[in-house]
């Protein structure tokens, strides 16, 4: 082969690399665009459908209104006591998975290993497989009686019910990814803790879980997703009261439960139906907000590691 046949064939290896670079990264930032034109089809849905209850009742009446009667006469569309039960749910569920979450992945990741690492993965997977109703069911089983009984209360259907639930539920996403986010980080760095003379646990929880941080934040968010999001399990275990809740050991009714329950009754297209969707649009923009926070905390955090 000559030295210009030879160069030919290289020019036209390169041309073909760089022209296949070329459509993966067209192919890439398709998918980055579709993923954002999804993003507000859903909230240009939601508003369409919702514009009747915004245009009649408006927004903040709804939003500011304590009482939720849409039945009743005159009709009343409250969203308020919906909101507080959802953020309260939510709260339960993030008191119980984020420590024990977080706890259990620097177990797997630092303290567990051969068969009995895989067995607990494996436990973990199968946890995420199981459908919200199956721990619908467990919680009206077992949970509702043991919170009446202990609290003395008049009904086991509580916000601290549908929450202990909901944590249970968001366990297998938090501790997924953060052990991963933990057994991303370079054993380098545990070696040069351990040389300079921290103890195994100075270097989990000062170098280990720092600089797994982003991970971790990355699980505790989606996890709360998971649990913001919930519809059938709060559906069977909070009670679904529409009244705003002083404490966890009353009853309450969460926007997704309130979706689910009523829009299989409502006329299609009226006031009713219209004002479902607003309650839908609402929960869309809270967790659009948690979300955007969320990442907003993860950039900061990340600019004060690269210093």
């Amino acid at each position: 082969m000559t030295p210009s046949e030879r160069a030919g064939r290289l020019l036209g290896r390169t041309t073909r690399r760089r022209a296949a670079e070329a459509v993966v990264r067209t192919l890439i930032y398709a998918a980055g665009l579709l993923s954002i034109v999804i993003l507000l089809a859903i909230a240009v849905f939601l508003f369409v459908e919702a514009r009747k209850s915004i245009a009649e009742v408006g927004l903040g009446t709804m939003l500011t209104s304590t009482q939720w009667f849409p039945t009743g006469t005159p009709k009343i569309f409250g969203f308020l006591p919906l909101i507080i039960g959802s953020l309260m749910v939510t709260g339960v569920a993030l008191v119980v998975f984020v420590p024990i979450g977080i706890g259990a992945a620097v177990f797997i990741s630092e303290f567990s290993a051969g068969w009995f690492k895989e067995v607990m993965k494996s436990v973990i997977e199968f946890m995420a497989a199981v459908p919200s109703v199956v721990y619908g069911f467990l919680g009206v089983a077992i949970l509702i009686p043991w919170v009446k009984a202990t609290f003395g209360l008049t009904s086991g259907m509580t916000a601290l019910t549908g929450g202990l639930v909901l944590g249970i539920m968001s366990l297998p996403t938090v501790i997924s990814i953060s052990e991963d986010a933990l057994h991303a980080v370079p054993d380098a760095l545990r070696q040069g803790s351990l040389a300079l003379g921290n103890t195994r646990w100075q270097t989990i929880y000062k170098v280990v879980v720092p600089s797994a941080s982003s991970g971790i934040f990355a699980g505790v968010m989606l996890g709360l997703g998971r649990a913001i999001g919930e519809t059938m399990a709060v559906l069977m275990l909070t009670g679904n009261a529409a009244v705003i809740p002083t404490n966890v050991f009353e009853s309450v009714r969460t926007m997704t439960g309130t979706i689910a329950a009523e829009m299989g009754e409502v006329v299609f297209g009226g006031l009713h139906y219209s004002v479902l969707f607003s309650v839908g649009l609402v929960l869309f923009g809270i967790t659009f907000v948690i979300n955007l926070a969320a990442d907003l905390v993860l950039e900061r955090q990340r600019k004060r590691w690269r210093r």
